[in-house]
């Protein structure tokens, strides 16, 4: 705007248009009085993202200013929506006293609210992590860091393809991501919803740098072993900086830069994770997922931690081994149902510290984690049964704090309201000049009493009394009659009809105490308060490790839990190639099923590493495919599973290639989609992958379809030799067990029932030994007739000895495809040629026996 049409508007709105300048891309909540208010077009925008009424005031230009508010005591609740549809809001606040300020008070932005950075409690969701998140690239490799400000974990990996950058953003799912100006691959970032575009200055590798050793206050990032990520620093850097931008404060909680490497992890890329249904099933929702089985953990930190185990299995056996030592013990000596009990009441102390660091934390915070601290004795002595190595870290870091919790103890009320806005939140006995302020407010009334009674009997006046009033303040009131006794000192302040009052220096100075105390007071405790932070911020990086390990005994401790009551079973770790599963079961299949769940088995190592899996839709074919994957899974973070016994070799990877659905927004369809992850398994899957191909070649012609599906399967076999799970309808894929070593063939079997069909859901050797596609369409309700003229068209074709495949090539010609729409019978033929309206009702009857003589 300029300086002339900056001059149009009133002083207000003069300030109010400059701070907006600074920050165009967010909604500007400029505070006046009880109303944070918005004008122009945020206020427009707001009007509709908040349905909030939109008014007007005053003009520019000649035209009204559109004008929309919100009251500030409630404020988080609209921050909240605001928050869950990806908008940033800058908050202005009044920062003069408006007692001398000439013109409008002094404001400023304080701190600008982003769906990743957010640390407020209403605007979280309790049990999923909130990352922000940065992403760079340069030619086909790329950076990317993300950073929890609620915990202050703060990592970065660098994704050498397209296909691992698609997975790490399926997996961290970030609240925000930002990325520069010239990045090549936006499609990658459709499905984020707050996508901030930063200026390619701000991905600096030496500005990055020098933002990170200052965050650290360290020379340099040799001790992170981060100092050779160039594209990971990038945007490490741009991160860091938007972060101490939005929330214009020390963060001391961010101590370190961690580097995620996808050597000592399982990967799994986007597909991947959304088949198997980690923590999201495939229609968006949390019901019937796999974390929707297993957490039961006591507090909001313990479950964010095992979504993150779940999206992260590891490889490392020893680490892996502790955790299921630790489980073990747990399990068997019963401690984890006392342990969840004590843990309970921890409650979010990972993100009441980082509101702490931020100095943001509220009364409550402070009284949670006393109680969280107030825990840590019975912790510590549950612990203390336990002689199993794997909990020795946990129980360090998880000492009492006796002097840290003696002075939340001492400093805070049993319970404090939400603000310390008003007061009332130091408790009393913490601060002597404290409570001599809080008593002369509540009146002092003992003060006046003991006055009144030694002037009475000092002057012998009966009817002496000390009073006060709004009006006058503090006085000594003597009747008429005896006005005549008062001493010199006393100065009259006031004469009624029957009554004079009068005031004394001790009096006067008494009330000045009074009518300063309720304001010294609260100015007192504000202090205390802020006196609180600086006591208790040294013991910070102490206080994040004890949380870290609570987490950690929740997590623990929930899996023992869900393993003794989901008869879960100890998976043997090995170093040698293989998978042996013994009566597995799939985890949430069986937890919805109303009748008991079918187990089967599986056996995969080099002599036999692949399964050709043959069955009826609806046979369990899938679910068999999926457990399996779980399972393995579960092994590689370190839990129980559900089976009677498992015995793993090395997993590098786990691939599914199971359903697909179009994606016509990016011109994919649904064969396509199917195409493009096929793709990435053949060219990604190594020996020690664990492979599960669903229905390959289905999206296209019978022929084309049946031939990418006999390729896949060889090269999967002969050149990768992965372990793989190969489902498939073309039963010709059975003969390549006969051709390729390693190679076996299994079945889910059904029984027919006349018409109807009964799935065994069994896991059998050998293949199956017909289709049941017709018995499945009529459960579905296809019409009788459908089924019926289906079931004459695959007699003739079965009479027509269709070949197919012959010895190791597709034979295809135009006389062997078939018409996929069926040739009409007779009775259709008759019925067609009648017209109803020329048939008299004896000709409509003769017609009605004939049809039913044809049928």
């Amino acid at each position: 705007m300029t300086v002339q049409a900056l001059a149009n508007h009133t002083p207000m709105m003069q300030q109010y248009l400059k701070i907006k300048a600074k920050h165009p891309d967010e909604l500007l909540f400029y505070r006046m009085g009880d109303f944070y208010e918005l004008f122009f077009d945020d206020a427009k925008r707001a009007s509709q993202l908040m349905d909030i009424s939109l008014t007007k005031r005053g003009t520019s230009n000649g035209e009204p200013i559109p004008m929309a508010g919100v009251p500030y005591h409630s404020v988080e609740g609209y921050l909240a929506k605001l928050v869950q549809l990806g908008e940033p809001v800058a908050i202005c606040e009044q920062i003069g006293d408006p007692a001398t300020s000439k013109g409008p008070v002094e404001r400023q932005v304080v701190r600008i609210v982003t769906p990743g950075t957010v640390s407020d409690e209403a605007l979280l969701t309790e049990r999923v992590d909130n990352l922000v998140a940065a992403v760079f690239n340069k030619g086909d490799k790329f950076g990317f860091a993300t950073l929890d400000i609620t915990s202050g974990r703060f990592l970065l990996s660098e994704p050498a393809t397209e296909e691992e950058m698609q997975a790490e953003l399926q997996r961290t799912r970030p609240a925000e991501l930002l990325y520069p100006e010239d990045f090549g691959f936006l499609e990658l970032l459709d499905a984020i919803k707050g996508k901030r575009r930063r200026p390619i200055w701000e991905f600096d590798l030496d500005t990055a740098r020098q933002q990170l050793t200052q965050q650290f206050g360290t020379r340099d990032l040799i001790g992170f072993g981060v100092e050779d990520s160039a594209l990971g620093l990038a945007a490490a850097g741009c991160l860091i900086q938007y972060v101490k931008d939005t929330q214009r404060t020390a963060l001391p909680h961010i101590r370190s830069l961690v580097k995620e490497s996808k050597e000592m992890s399982v990967i799994l890329d986007a597909a991947t994770r959304r088949n198997l249904e980690l923590t999201q099933n495939l229609a968006g929702g949390t019901e019937n997922t796999l974390a929707s089985v297993l957490d039961q953990t006591a507090t909001p930190m313990g479950s964010r931690l095992l979504k993150r185990w779940l999206h992260q299995p590891v490889r490392d056996l020893e680490r892996l081994n502790s955790r299921l030592d630790a489980i073990t013990a747990l399990k068997d000596t019963g401690l984890y149902t006392e342990l969840e009990t004590a843990l309970r009441p921890i409650g979010d102390m990972e993100r009441i510290l980082a509101r702490l660091a931020l100095r943001s934390a509220r009364p409550r915070d402070m009284a949670r984690l006393r109680t969280a601290l107030q825990q840590l004795p019975e912790i510590e002595s549950l612990l203390g049964e336990m002689e199993d190595q794997a909990l020795a870290p946990l129980k360090q870091s998880c000492q009492p704090m006796p002097e840290l919790c003696d002075l939340l103890e001492r400093a805070i009320i049993e319970a404090p309201p939400v603000v310390i806005r008003d007061g009332g939140v130091i408790a009393p006995d913490y601060n002597a000049e404290l409570d001599e302020w809080r008593e002369l407010a509540d009146g002092a009334t003992r003060y006046l009493d003991e006055l009144e009674e030694r002037e009475r009997d000092r002057h012998d006046i009966d009817t002496l009394k000390v009073g006060f009033n709004q009006v006058h303040g503090f006085y000594i009131q003597v009747s008429r009659g005896q006005s005549h006794l008062v001493p010199p000192h006393y100065v009259r302040r006031q004469t009624l009809k029957n009554a004079e009052r009068y005031i004394i220096p001790e009096l006067k100075e008494h009330e000045d105490k009074v009518l300063n105390s309720k304001s010294k007071a609260l100015a007192l405790e504000k202090k205390l308060w802020d006196e609180l932070f600086d006591l208790i911020l040294p013991q910070l990086e102490t206080l994040q490790r004890a949380a870290e390990a609570l987490s950690s005994l929740d997590v623990l401790a929930n899996l023992a839990e869900r393993a003794e009551t989901l008869n879960y079973c100890r998976p043997i770790l090995k170093e040698t190639r293989g998978i042996e599963i013994t009566a597995g079961r799939h985890p949430v299949v069986e937890q919805v099923l109303n009748e008991p769940f079918i187990a089967n088995p599986t056996t995969l190592n080099p002599e036999r590493r692949m399964q050709i899996i043959t069955g009826p839709n609806m046979g369990g074919k899938s679910t068999y495919m999926r457990q399996t994957a779980l399972i393995t899974l579960l092994a590689h973070i370190g839990a129980y599973v559900p089976a009677e016994a498992v015995t793993l070799g090395p997993v590098d990877r786990i691939f599914t290639r199971i359903g697909a659905s179009d994606d016509l927004a990016s011109g994919r369809s649904t064969f396509m989609v199917e195409m493009t992850e096929t793709a990435n398994i053949l060219h990604n899957a190594t020996e020690n992958s664990l492979v599960l191909m669903d229905e390959i070649g289905r999206g296209t012609s019978t022929y084309d379809g049946l031939s990418l599906a006999w390729a896949s399967a060889e090269w999967l076999a002969e050149k990768l030799q992965s372990m793989t799970l190969f489902a498939t309808h073309y039963f010709e894929l059975t003969e390549l067990a006969g051709q390729i070593k390693g190679l076996v063939n299994v079945h889910l079997d059904a029984i027919e029932h006349g018409d109807g069909i009964a799935f065994m859901h069994a896991v059998q050797e050998g293949a199956a030994s017909k289709s049941y596609g017709l018995a499945v369409a009529g459960l579905a309700g296809v019409p009788k007739t459908v089924i019926s003229r289906a079931k004459s068209k695959l007699r003739q074709l079965e009479a027509s000895g269709h070949e197919v495949v012959t010895g190791e090539h597709v034979q295809q010609s135009a006389q062997t495809q078939l018409s996929l729409i069926p040739e009409p019978s007779e009775a259709e033929t008759e019925l067609s040629r009648l017209n109803p309206d020329e048939l008299t009702p004896r000709q409509a009857l003769d017609a009605l026996y004939r049809l039913k003589a044809l049928i």
